[in-house]
């Protein structure tokens, strides 16, 4: 990573796959990603860590078991570690995620989804 200012915008013109986060920057143990979301993702969870969620643009609906949780652009939420979850978003959402370094994007669920992150 190198010391530039991100510009998240431009970023974001460099990809356009739903659910495929992308590495932007480094914050100690921590990684800011930069994601597009669009249809429903797979119920899951984080048994070692919170996972914070920034809508950028569009509109993001976690579902948790309990409730849903619907965040617009300049809102956040952060998952807590263990509570089990599902990102929604009927139009395109574009996200910032920040989370310990090596986290799966599809925590203990798995499957077709899983994503393998690259540094943009």
């Amino acid at each position: 990573m190198s010391d530039d200012v991100v510009d998240l915008n431009a970023k974001f013109e460099q990809f356009s796959e739903h659910w495929s986060p992308k590495l932007v920057a480094r914050l100690n143990n921590y990684e800011v990603k930069l994601v597009r979301i669009e249809g429903e993702f797979v119920w899951h969870s984080h048994q070692d860590t919170d996972e914070l969620f920034l809508v950028l643009e569009g509109e993001l609906t976690i579902q948790l078991r309990d409730r849903d949780v619907t965040l617009g652009p300049g809102q956040l939420y952060v998952v807590p570690r263990g509570v089990e979850h599902c990102p929604r978003a009927d139009g395109e959402v574009r996200a910032l995620l920040l989370e310990p370094a090596g986290v799966v994007n599809t925590g203990d669920a798995g499957g077709d989804l899983t994503a393998v992150v690259t540094e943009i």
